[in-house]
């Protein structure tokens, strides 16, 4: 209830208010500027064409305007939504209620800087950019695919379907990008929410923050961050299902339905499933079973025989949204399921024949948002999760296999290590953060994450199965705060502050056989900080500097493995670097022609670079491992270009040039000569490119109907696996060039109600390869059926 001293206050003010608009001779208009799903716009401005009088929104899209009496024309614009202009009769001492609607733009097509919330990315201060998924949704791309154009992103796998899966952003790989769904940290959640797995209907769009990270995700990253975001739109109730089949006996298939009823409640399904064989042909060294040599001078055209994946996931939520208490109050459940056949090592030349794993991943979870809990300008949100993942390794055979399908008898079994067991892993998470606006020119951001970890070993060969004496345990807890100052829409300014704190427990050797262990512990803090701006320059342009004293925490993986082919290591230490971004982007609409382009600059300074190497096993076996290697410096410049014409078509680009220095004068722990000092840091891409074009034919058949047709591509520049001065003189240390196209073919029909798609990945049949030259598909075809219902 409203305090008497304050509505006398109001009243006073009203009066004010009213004389002074007495007097004079002019009038208002005033409304409300939202998006074309109802959602309030950031920094969108009113004006009225040809005169000084212009204003901006609040931050539930409110606006109102004073002028003098007449007739003018009103424009309404914000970065990614298309510019509306209305004319309007403004009368002497009357008020004007005039409410607009904007649309995203969609000219850029599955580029960057589209409408509704992508605008806010855009906007802000930080290095960040936005991919809209929805022109990818009659495609079989993944996120991961859909991921790969956006500037300095390079997708690599080890090989098809449910292969293991690292993202490389400006240099920095894997473990150095953190992954979130909807602000929800994605550690340890199973190889079925991996981005190469998750279909790109999943998301609305795919948000990417390069080098420095705004404290809402609470992220240890010193790479970058990813936030796939997931649709929020309020739909009385709706059907998205489709179904894809290609090559090597691919099979996908995913369903989304859900409904919101007027009173707020709300349920929504989403679930997937991913089946392929893999049995795609590759060229590798064949090991001799009469002589035990790999002639690796020689190689044979063979075909995968052990690498049938499939997994099934569904994820469900209920609740309620937009009631007076909450914004969103939602229940979830996700349950996934993952079978996984181990074609190889990380090495190629090294083959299995029926080495497996199997798992499944058990997820409740709880999301509440409020915009103006308690008062005006606090909004709250709570994410918190429970994961268990159980996988289970199998490698009990007695016989070992080389890439023609032979077999030879094994002197014991295993043809990694003999074993038979699960690992149970039991991860919680929880994400809290608070936005407090005062005014129109100050933000206050606090947010706190926490995850804990811990993982026991039961070993199924043994009568009863034996657990672990030492359970492997770590939790970490990151608590940021940041101010944002803007005052006006031309600029805004963010500084920030992060607190780290990481626990570890486990297991380390004690002999040298590695077959005693002792319990060890640690804990760590540290404290690192930032800022960011940006400026709205004239003539459409902007520009973004930023930087950030980061640490990246060690990973689940890195300090306790996987269990099988990767060894981990207790005693890592944290990554520490200093991140430095520069970016000026230009963004204009002539008419029927739009314009997009932007260009970045990148320099990291990391001290404790967490590398992953390989460790030669006896046996000709071998694992990965990980290292802390001291210095690495990163120099790099990324480049982004679209053009669209009308909505007839579309094209652009994007290239990236990272230079990843050794910085360590000296060997690692010692004090000898450091033989790869200043050379590039092994088993990284560092120059890579792509492009498209996109053709659209609108009214084919029917007005509603859009046949589409787009071609791709892939440039990666050759790169050494190991370091650089021993690779250059040995080509079998070399990963080539590789240049892979792409087509692809749509029809909708009916606004998009019913849809059809044909693909052809790789259609030159390139060689293609990844992490130590793990060979990739060649030519691949695939078909894809959609249907949409519903609003």
């Amino acid at each position: 209830m409203t305090s008497p001293k304050r509505t006398f206050l109001l009243l006073i003010l009203s009066i004010i208010s009213l004389s002074a608009f007495a007097q004079d001779n002019s009038g208002m208009i005033s409304g409300k500027i939202l998006s074309s799903d109802g959602d309030p716009i950031d920094y969108a401005t009113v004006s009225l064409k040809g005169t000084s009088y212009m204003c901006s929104i609040n931050e539930k899209g409110l606006y109102h305007l004073k002028a003098p009496a007449g007739e003018y024309v009103v424009v309404v614009s914000s970065v990614g939504f298309d510019k509306v202009e209305t004319k309007i009769n403004i009368k002497s001492k009357e008020r004007v209620k005039l409410n607009i609607k904007l649309n995203p733009v969609t000219q850029l097509a599955e580029i960057i800087v589209v409408g509704n919330q992508l605008s806010k990315v855009k906007n802000s201060a930080f290095n960040a950019t936005a991919v809209n998924t929805q022109e990818l949704v009659n495609t079989t791309k993944t996120l991961s695919e859909a991921l790969s154009k956006a500037p300095g992103m390079k997708i690599r796998e080890s090989g098809g379907v449910g292969s293991d899966m690292a993202v490389t952003m400006d240099g920095f790989s894997g473990k150095h990008v953190k992954v979130f769904i909807d602000g929800v940290p994605q550690e340890g959640v199973g190889s079925s929410f991996s981005l190469n797995n998750i279909p790109v209907n999943f998301a609305d769009r795919i948000e990417v923050y390069r080098g420095v990270v705004p404290v809402g995700f609470g992220a240890d990253a010193i790479g970058g961050v990813i936030n796939i975001v997931t649709p929020k739109r309020q739909r009385r109730w709706f059907l998205d299902a489709s179904y894809s089949y290609g090559s090597f006996n691919t099979h996908k298939s995913y369903v989304n339905f859900g409904q919101t009823l007027r009173n707020g409640f709300k349920y929504e399904i989403n679930a997937f499933q991913n089946y392929s064989d893999n049995n795609y042909w590759v060229d590798s060294p064949v090991e001799n079973f009469e002589t035990g040599a790999i002639n690796r001078k020689k190689s044979e055209h063979v075909r995968r025989f052990n690498d049938t994946y499939h997994n099934e996931a569904i994820i469900a939520k209920v609740g309620f949204v937009n009631k007076s208490w909450a914004d969103r109050l939602l229940v979830g459940f996700n349950y996934s399921h993952m079978y996984k056949e181990m074609q190889t090592g990380v090495r190629q030349e090294i083959v299995y024949g029926q080495k497996h794993r199997h798992g499944h991943s058990l997820i409740p979870s709880l999301e509440y948002g409020k915009r103006n809990l308690f008062t005006k300008g606090l909004d709250v949100s709570l994410n918190a999760n429970y994961n268990r993942n159980i996988t289970t390794n199998v490698d009990t055979s007695a016989v070992k296999y080389n890439w023609r399908g032979e077999t030879a008898t094994l002197n014991s079994p295993g043809e990694q290590s003999y074993q038979l067991s699960k690992a149970i892993n039991n991860n919680y998470s929880a994400a809290f953060t608070a936005n407090y606006r005062l005014g129109e020119k100050h933000v206050f951001t606090i947010n706190d994450v926490f995850n804990a970890f811990n993982r026991y070993n039961e070993d199924i060969l043994t009568t009863p199965p034996s657990k672990d004496e030492f359970s492997k345990v770590t939790s970490k807890n990151i608590v940021g705060v940041s101010y944002r100052y803007m005052p006006n829409t031309k600029f805004n300014f963010t500084v920030f502050g992060k607190q780290y704190h990481q626990y570890v427990s486990g297991p380390m050797a004690t002999s040298s056989a590695q077959d005693v262990y002792r319990i060890t512990s640690r804990s760590i803090d540290y404290l690192g900080y930032g800022a960011a701006g940006t400026w709205f320059m004239p003539l459409g342009f902007q520009m973004k500097a930023s930087y950030e004293k980061a640490y990246r925490l060690p990973t689940i993986e890195e300090m306790f493995g996987d269990e099988d082919l990767e060894i981990g290591d207790i005693s890592l230490r944290p990554e520490a670097s200093h991140n430095i971004n520069l970016n000026i982007s230009y963004n204009a609409t002539l008419g029927s022609h739009t314009v997009y382009a932007e260009a970045g600059f990148i320099y990291r300074d990391t001290r404790d670079y967490i590398q992953r190497n390989i460790l030669a096993l006896s046996g000709g076996k071998s694992a990965a491992t990980y290292v802390n290697y001291g210095k690495v410096d990163t120099k790099g410049i990324s480049a982004s270009v679209r053009y669209s014409y009308s909505k007839w078509i579309s094209l652009g680009g994007n290239f990236t040039l990272m230079n990843v220095r050794d910085n360590m004068p000296t060997a690692q722990g010692s004090t000898a000569e450091n033989l790869s000092y200043k050379e590039r840091m092994p088993n990284l891409p560092y120059m890579f490119a792509d492009s498209d074009i996109n053709l659209y034919w609108r009214g084919l058949g029917r007005k509603s109907n859009v046949l589409t047709v787009t071609y791709d591509n892939q440039y990666t520049h050759s790169f050494c696996y190991y370091t650089a001065n021993i690779g250059s003189n040995n080509d079998d240390y070399i990963v080539p060039d590789q240049f892979a196209h792409n087509l692809t073919v749509s029809y909708g029909i009916g606004n998009g109600r019913y849809n059809l798609s044909l693909e052809c990945r790789n259609f030159t049949n390139a060689r293609l390869y990844d992490n130590f030259s793990l060979q990739k598909a060649g030519r691949a075809f695939y078909g894809k059926v959609r249907i949409y219902f519903g609003n």
